[in-house]
């Protein structure tokens, strides 16, 4: 046993980790989700000078008349009252139907893109996604120029087209992650969203004013080039299993194989839908999913706004400010990745009990300081920043929450399980900018104040069901069916028919039952009767015996018992 331990932590010595072919997948995904989210967030900040202010005049008569107070006292930094690339006159309604429509596209593809990839491999339609993402992107300048309805289609594409990119990719970690560097491995794949909100807030606020095509253009057509070039470097570096993987050493190839709970060759054919439907670790991680989604998408839509709305930041120092949380999102998301999987690898929690832990610090720790901003001013606005950043870096913890969970304990079903999750969560996404919107007509504090309120309810919610529910141990209706071949001689042939075929079905007892009327059983036959059937219900087994002489050589037939 000992020299069998000692070769089994020389072959894992053995397997690359940095440069292996499972962190290259990593770095390449990692890359992709900047894109993902470059393409989804660029509008956030680019509407912001794409919009001509029209409310400047009454908004400073409303100020002058106003009682005294200190937001009264602000006024907007220079260059920000008066936007000179601004070449629309959408109103504020307008403005946040926009933002959502995205989520109405979003929202359609999340099951179909799970059961696609979990059936076909998510590297192709995380590709061709991303694909399409990019085309939408590079045509929105010339849309918005021409139809306010383009902008609205353009947008409901662009969601249809990015929302297969998470449940394609936690199907592929699904096949690729080993069970300790799951936390690792998705938590940095997943890292590119938060790189991909500060690059694109803090670059955005620059392009406005000093972009090509009137400042605003260049936003799209710099973010949909690069997602093209991006698409063929993914489909170049990854492949949907190791098996398939064309450079992937041998070591890695058994390393990856025998570490995960499946086949990782077999396709998924049929989904469990009832098993799904009744079980409450998929539900723990639906409504944490749902419930931080509603903090995550009211800040991402809305944070520039609120950046200019009520701490007054002009448009330059809008964006790079906007961009300043996810930065500590970013190094929170990390963190949470590494320390997770050495908790769990030393033994100090269980996978159940890290889960639980990281995401409802999320939670709580998001909910008390989204509250604290609601009553801070624009005199404050330094504080305000901080206490958004810590917000949002509170957020990052859940790379190690619900993020990863539904590999944990349904990894052969990951990617239909994210879409499920995520089809829900997506109506945050829909409704929270219309809600932040309808809550802040007059664009004030104590308006904004209304809407931090609703996020830190959403999240003791997601808070108390995810504690209570949460579960990271792989599921029954997620394990795999295993075949255990035996081969035994002719001569053992009689014995095993004596044991294995007293399995009768309803019809075969009473059939022998009819036949054996009135004869006295033997002591001995009863004996081995009972052996082999608490055998059987041992191994929880069906056991089919074959008896194709093709098939087999020599004088050995071959048993297989099929363990559920």
């Amino acid at each position: 046993m000992k020299e069998q331990k000692s070769k089994d932590s020389e072959g894992e010595d053995d397997v690359p980790c940095c440069l292996s072919q499972r962190w290259k997948t990593a770095y390449v995904g990692f890359f992709g989700f900047i894109l993902v989210y470059a393409v989804r967030v660029n509008l956030s900040v680019a509407i912001v000078c794409m919009v001509k202010s029209q409310n400047s005049i009454a908004n400073s008569t409303t100020l002058n008349n106003s009682n005294i107070s200190a937001v009264g006292l602000c006024t907007l930094d220079e260059e920000s009252s008066v936007n000179e690339h601004a070449e629309f006159d959408w109103s504020k309604t307008t403005q946040s139907t926009i933002l959502a429509s995205f989520f109405y596209g979003y929202i359609v593809t999340q099951i179909p893109a799970g059961w696609l990839s979990d059936r076909f491999g998510g590297r192709r339609v995380f590709g061709i996604g991303m694909f399409i993402a990019s085309i939408c992107t590079l045509l929105f300048p010339v849309c918005a120029r021409t139809s306010i309805v383009l902008v609205y289609v353009l947008r409901i594409l662009l969601g249809v087209s990015t929302a297969v990119s998470f449940p394609s990719v936690q199907s592929l970690w699904g096949r690729w992650a080993p069970p300790l560097e799951r936390s690792k491995l998705i938590s940095f794949t997943y890292l590119g969203t938060m790189f991909g909100m500060v690059l694109t807030l803090s670059s955005s606020g620059f392009l406005c004013q000093y972009g090509f095509d009137n400042g605003w253009g260049s936003i799209f057509y710099i973010s949909g080039g690069l997602t093209m070039l991006w698409v063929f470097v993914w489909f170049y570096v990854t492949a949907d299993t190791p098996d398939l993987h064309p450079r992937i050493s041998e070591a890695e190839r058994k390393y990856i194989n025998s570490s995960i709970e499946y086949n990782t060759n077999v396709r998924t054919l049929k989904t469990p839908w009832k098993s799904i439907a009744m079980s409450s670790a998929v539900w723990a991680c639906l409504t944490a999913h749902a419930c931080n989604n509603w903090t995550n998408y009211t800040l991402l839509t809305s944070l520039p706004t609120f950046m200019k709305e009520v701490l007054k930041f002009n448009i330059k120092k809008n964006g790079t400010l906007s961009a300043v949380p996810y930065i500590c999102q970013a190094v929170s998301g990390f963190i949470a990745g590494q320390t997770a999987d050495i908790l769990r690898s030393k033994g100090v929690l269980n996978t159940t009990h890290t889960r639980k832990l990281y995401q409802n610090l999320a939670f709580i720790g998001a909910g008390v300081m989204s509250v604290a901003v609601g009553y801070i001013t624009c005199e404050q606005r330094d504080v305000a920043v901080a206490l958004l950043s810590v917000a949002v870096m509170f957020t990052g913890l859940c790379r190690a929450g619900y993020t990863v969970n539904h590999v944990d304990f349904a990894p052969k079903y990951a990617g239909v399980l994210y879409g499920i999750t995520n089809t829900v969560a997506t109506v945050p996404g829909m409704v929270a900018p219309i809600v932040a919107g309808a809550l802040t007509p007059n664009k004030s504090q104590s308006e904004w104040r209304y809407v931090f309120f609703v996020c830190a309810g959403f999240d003791l919610f997601g808070a108390i069901v995810f504690g209570l529910f949460a579960s990271g141990t792989i599921q029954d209706w997620a394990r795999d069916e295993v075949e255990i071949e035996v081969k035994i001689s002719k001569t053992e042939e009689n014995q095993l028919d004596k044991n294995f075929t007293l399995l009768p079905t309803n019809k075969d007892k009473e059939d022998t039952s009819s036949q054996n009327e009135g004869k006295a059983t033997d002591r001995e036959e009863s004996t081995e009767i009972t052996s082999a059937e608490n055998e059987a219900s041992a191994y929880s087994s069906v056991i089919k015996r074959r008896d194709d002489s093709d098939q087999h050589s020599g004088d050995h037939k071959e048993v297989t018992i099929v363990q559920y």
